[in-house]
């Protein structure tokens, strides 16, 4: 993909200095290609803004208007990968691969619950508790 026919602009951009970081709008525009995703937002914008690692980009929320070549989003760099983790949503982290996804489905959460019925006491007790802490 040839980056030159590819612009990445930042708008209302300000500083956060409590949640360490800074925020933004970012608008792409790519006319006659594909939009870029959000790993290549991430890693020009940690270049652009001299992060000191891709991590600390997080980019979310971009929707592409049709026809015109354009994708808006927006974007949060932090100062360091503590401040991400401390506050960023956990669905984020997980997209990140800061964090692994350890929730169950719904369907499995009612099946577990099923199964435990039939017991009482410690039989119950190992049933109920999470796969992640079987040993």
């Amino acid at each position: 993909m040839s980056d030159s026919a590819i612009t990445l602009r930042t708008r209302k951009y300000s500083t956060n200095r409590l949640l360490f970081r800074k925020q933004m709008i970012v608008d792409i525009i790519h006319p006659g290609k594909a939009p870029l995703s959000r790993k290549e937002v991430q890693e020009r914008l940690a270049k652009m803004y001299n992060a000191q690692d891709p991590r600390t980009v997080v980019a979310f929320g971009f929707k592409t208007r049709f026809g015109a070549h354009t994708t808006t989003g927006f974007a949060l760099i932090y100062d360091n990968i503590d401040a991400v983790t401390k506050f960023e949503p956990a669905y984020r982290l997980v997209r990140q691969g800061l964090k692994k996804n350890v929730q169950q489905s719904r369907k499995q959460l009612k099946e577990r619950k099923n199964r435990a019925k039939k017991f009482r006491g410690v039989e119950r007790a190992k049933i109920l508790r999470p796969s992640s802490d079987k040993k």
